[in-house]
């Protein structure tokens, strides 16, 4: 992809200030001839199947670029490589990073007109609400949208949910032995003293929501205990997962895992009546995006039946696609407060509070971040 002779960089000044993406009246004025009347068309879901949609991709040129969330460069390697058996001639470049420097990142180009990627899928689910408002976002719903969960879908298809994912709590079956935690309230047991890995809950929304719901359920003298526990924190939420299975650590929570019942050497705790958090990675064709049929390829792919039933935590974001058994759909479960989430990202005064709240009892975020430095124009 080329750099930037196909957009005009903004001249220094109060175009270019706009950096952090508060885009200012100038941005929302220019957007809302097009953005008022995108915002409340209902439009029909996508009827060309994958292999019409991928013919018309080459077409248009046969590139696509995609900004994901998530925690090392290579987390996203089997979406890419399942993206390429089935489209081999796509020239797909995937960057992964943390997905609130992604959102910025955008931000940001928006402001300077360079804009990189066609589609983002990101755990900063508010951004979607605020990128909307502003015209940002194509207005498309991809085959399949009637059967995906209301919760996991923007009304006019501004957005939807590519991914159900779930947060909580694991151990290794080795380590533990007969004696499991059964729930989060075990974790504060002082036999699991510095047996414990977390990922910070003041550097992940996710993580952090999965926190927030554990003090409000047992009370900071819970969290002041956990924080007696010598508990070994990293940044991403890859950490405490990759510590158990390395043997480093016993337990690791604030991670993704899967409950599908399994031979597994770990073991993804959701406990009833006690708190995990689901949510829906969210994704979205960028209205300036490029390679638009790349990206509405993309997200078809994302939501068929074929991905959707090849999860790894055996979640989808259909509600025509049963969980393997001894599972029930994410948003049946009220322990998950898959509704929660969206609520709790949208309120940023609360979420700071929250953050500063848990650095008091667990310190500073410290560490370089585990995508590494990817800068202002990745996959440019």
């Amino acid at each position: 992809m080329s750099s930037f002779s196909r957009r005009r960089v903004l001249t220094t000044g109060a175009g270019a200030a706009l950096g952090l993406g508060v885009v200012g009246a100038t941005a929302t004025t220019a957007s809302a001839s097009t953005g008022t009347a995108a915002r409340h068309s209902a439009g029909r879901e996508e009827t060309r199947t994958l292999d019409e949609l991928y013919q018309a991709t080459l077409k248009e040129g046969g590139k696509l670029v995609v900004y994901a969330g998530g925690d090392t460069p290579t987390q996203q390697d089997g979406t890419k490589a399942a993206f390429k058996a089935r489209f081999p001639d796509i020239d797909l470049t995937l960057i992964v990073d943390y997905s609130k420097y992604h959102d910025v990142r955008v931000d940001n180009q928006f402001a300077t007109d360079t804009l990189v990627p066609d589609v983002v899928q990101l755990q900063t689910v508010q951004d979607f609400v605020r990128w909307k408002e502003q015209g940002r976002l194509l207005h498309y719903k991809p085959a399949g949208f009637a059967k995906l969960h209301d919760t996991f879908k923007d009304p006019q298809g501004a957005w939807v949910a590519v991914s159900a994912i779930a947060f909580s709590f694991l151990y290794g079956t080795a380590a533990v032995g007969s004696d499991a935690p059964r729930d989060p309230r075990d974790l504060v047991d002082p036999k699991w003293k510095g047996r414990i890995a977390s990922s910070y809950p003041h550097d992940d929304d996710a993580v952090l929501y999965l926190y927030t719901l554990y003090a409000q359920k047992y009370g900071w003298e819970w969290v002041a205990k956990l924080a007696a526990q010598d508990t070994r924190f990293a940044r991403g939420s890859n950490s405490p997962g990759d510590a158990v299975s390395a043997g480093q650590k016993a337990i690791g929570i604030g991670t993704s895992g899967s409950a599908v019942p399994s031979n597994s050497p770990t073991k993804f705790v959701i406990a009833d009546g006690h708190p995990f958090m689901g949510w829906g990675q969210r994704a979205a064709v960028l209205k300036q995006a490029e390679n638009p049929t790349a990206a509405k390829l993309y997200l078809n792919w994302q939501l068929s039946a074929e991905v959707q039933e090849k999860s790894f935590n055996g979640w989808s974001v259909r509600t025509d696609i049963t969980p393997p058994a001894g599972l029930k759909p994410l948003w049946e479960y009220p322990n998950a407060h898959v509704d929660g989430f969206p609520k709790f990202m949208a309120d940023r005064a609360a979420v700071e509070r929250w953050k500063q709240t848990f650095s008091l009892y667990f310190g500073e975020v410290k560490g370089d971040p585990t995508p590494g430095w990817l800068g202002l124009h990745p996959g440019a």
